[in-house]
């Protein structure tokens, strides 16, 4: 497959940029054309961001998973689309081409058909890393069944959360996961957040670890049951949906600033136009390579650049279900010896974690198919930078750092691998269509180069968020409002001398733990609820692996006198919660926190403390109790 609007060297990265800003109508109907649509669109763009509304491409009718599975099918039916490796590498591999592939996709929409699932319902997909979780998102796609995927890892309340806000009326479940040495009981947490979610008629079960499950009647079935019947109805074919290019795509929830999370909405047509544009344009992806996309499905990574993006450009994508560090911590490099991986995506957290079990996990690896890393998810620090790049890419494989979020739907800031230059720790320059500009603190315009400031989007891109389900408000207020006619990314950034932006974090009240983001509002919401807690502040802390670390202050006047105990049982209180993924790293248990006499807590000299810069916290005076300071800063974890 070719892709005609591949960016091959600077010169031509330059006039496209330029034609994308000057008329971006134009330069997407050109992109746009390359895609399969049942009926073309009366207008590329309308927009304005007060509201905001966001239109693409409207009035054309499209279906996406014709664009990543039917179109392929003459051309490559018998190539990979999906290669998975399991999480023990002793069970078998499974490689789907683009034809079994496409099969089990209208087998599967015809088992949700079955179960009563049709055009603008939400299902809320909790699954492990298996193919039958691409099938599973791709089914619903197909019939424009809109998905709500949850990552593995998340507490039953969590999904309950997420199933009441998109009011969910099917589940798709698998009875466990494995993760490393652990095995994860799904179906057990699903039957715990169900308890809360009236919604739901039915749950699809996927056998996977064999672990006892209960399954109620009328209710519960079995995955593989439903897809023999299907299979005795002579596996009907599964026409597509026509989908309008706004309809709903998919919802994914984000943590925010305050304690609910937010449910990102994508639509049809601009996603995809824009997801499989960066994916073929920042790795340079070229026919036949194997593309490993370390993320999970259930985060944003996982929905565009190992299904969507790659599978519309008829790629063939990688997925694999364990850790990086199981059995042992040369898992990644073995993966890519043993499939010839070429194009590596990976998080800087992952990056240090292996960084941290020295070399001789990547001895003895042949890694030489490999021709261009990424990473995503936080910005990469210099040394993590150059470890990938000499011990993994040997020197010779481009790194593409890139930045985005699940409310940018794709890559919007990168270098494109090979093609214009990258530079450590820098995400460099925007993707044709992106306008990037840093303002100051009352949105004025950061000028020229060399400069600090907040990371805002001037106008829109195919694949911008159209809303938070349910509630637009929420969508205007946080991305919108701050900056009047500026999409606000809550990041800032740092422009150099060349004009390359490098990300200097958020700031907002959000955490970037290991590439993914935590509200401290939702940190604070699961410490509170714990029984003896009667306030508590979060705040982020350099972490050597993670980043970020989460560093809480809580005062606490329970009955229990042992302070470890009380720390231990606060972790266990936000892991049922939340999940094991938002566990604070350090507590430190505290009378008082630092208040202004308005009653607002002081983060910011939290923050200083929880980093160890003591000597310079700016006035206090202002403060209820200026006492408390140096309780706190003497009792620093």
């Amino acid at each position: 497959m070719s892709y005609p609007y591949q960016i091959k060297t600077l010169e031509q990265y330059k006039s496209e940029y330029k034609k994308s800003v000057e008329d971006p109508e134009g330069f997407w109907a050109r992109i746009a054309a390359n895609f399969q649509w049942r009926r073309p669109w009366d207008k590329v763009l309308e927009w304005n961001f007060s509201e905001p509304r966001v239109r693409w491409f409207s009035g054309a009718q499209l279906n996406i998973t014709e664009n990543c599975l039917d179109r392929h099918l003459a051309e490559r039916g018998d190539q990979p689309a999906i290669v998975w490796e399991p999480n023990d590498p002793e069970e078998d591999l499974r490689i789907l081409t683009y034809k079994e592939l496409h099969g089990k996709v209208c087998q599967f929409a015809n088992v949700l058909k079955n179960n009563g699932a049709k055009k603008g319902d939400r299902v809320c997909i909790y699954m492990p890393m298996v193919p039958e979780l691409a099938i599973a998102v791709l089914a619903c796609a197909r019939i424009g069944v809109i998905h709500s995927v949850v990552f593995g890892g998340f507490s039953a309340q969590s999904i309950a959360d997420r199933i009441q806000d998109a009011q969910c009326n099917l589940v798709i479940t698998s009875d466990g996961a494995h993760r490393g040495n652990k095995a994860i009981p799904l179906k057990s947490v699903i039957d715990d957040a169900l308890v809360q979610c009236p919604s739901v008629k039915k749950v699809i079960v996927l056998t996977r670890t064999r672990v006892p499950v209960s399954m109620i009647k009328g209710r519960d079935v079995w995955w593989e049951d439903e897809v023999r019947k299907v299979e005795t109805q002579g596996n009907p074919a599964c026409p597509v949906e026509v989908m309008d290019s706004e309809d709903l795509l998919f919802i994914l929830y984000t943590s925010g600033s305050t304690g609910k999370p937010k449910g990102v909405v994508h639509t049809c047509g601009g996603y995809m136009v824009f997801t499989n544009y960066s994916f073929v344009n920042v790795f340079q992806y070229q026919a036949g390579e194997v593309y490993f996309c370390t993320a999970d499905i259930g985060w944003i990574t996982g929905h565009s650049y190992i299904v969507y993006g790659p599978l519309s450009a008829g790629a063939t994508t990688l997925m694999f279900e364990g850790i990086p560090t199981w059995p042992d911590a040369g898992r990644f490099w073995d993966i890519v010896d043993k499939f010839k991986v070429n194009i590596i995506y990976t998080a800087p957290t992952a990056i240090r974690s292996l960084m941290g079990f020295g070399l001789d996990y990547v001895k003895g690896k042949d890694l030489s198919s490999l021709r261009v890393l990424g990473t995503v998810g936080e910005p990469i620090n210099e040394e993590a930078w150059h470890w990938y790049h000499d011990n993994i890419g040997k020197g010779r494989c481009p790194i593409v750092d890139t930045w985005w979020q699940t409310e940018t739907g794709g890559i919007m800031i990168s270098n494109l691998a090979g093609v214009t230059p990258e530079k450590p720790a820098h995400a460099t320059l925007p993707l044709p269509g992106v306008q990037p500009i840093l303002v100051d603190e009352k949105g004025e315009e950061l000028q020229g180069n060399n400069i600090s400031g907040n990371l805002c989007i001037k106008t829109p891109w195919p694949s911008i968020i159209r809303t938070t389900y349910g509630d637009h408000d929420r969508c205007r207020q946080t991305y919108f409002a701050t900056y009047p006619n500026l999409y606000f990314t809550g990041d800032g950034a740092l422009r150099d001398a060349d004009g390359n932006y490098r990300i200097t974090g958020r700031v907002d009240d959000v955490l970037n733990v290991s590439g993914h983001r935590i509200g401290t509002a939702e940190v604070e919401n699961a410490i509170n609820m714990h029984t003896g807690v009667v306030e508590s502040a979060v705040v982020g802390y350099p972490h050597d692996i993670k980043g970020q670390g989460i560093y809480a202050y809580v005062i606490f006047n329970g009955s229990k006198s042992d302070d470890e105990s009380i720390r231990k049982d606060i972790v266990q209180t936000v892991a049922r919660i939340i999940g094991p993924i938002a566990k604070p790293d350090k507590i430190q248990l505290v009378s008082g926190l630092p208040k202004t006499r308005s009653g607002k807590i002081m983060r910011r000299i939290l923050r200083k403390i929880a980093e160890g810069e003591t000597q310079n916290l700016g006035d206090t005076s202002t403060l209820l109790d200026p006492a408390v300071v140096e309780e706190i800063k003497n009792g620093k974890l």
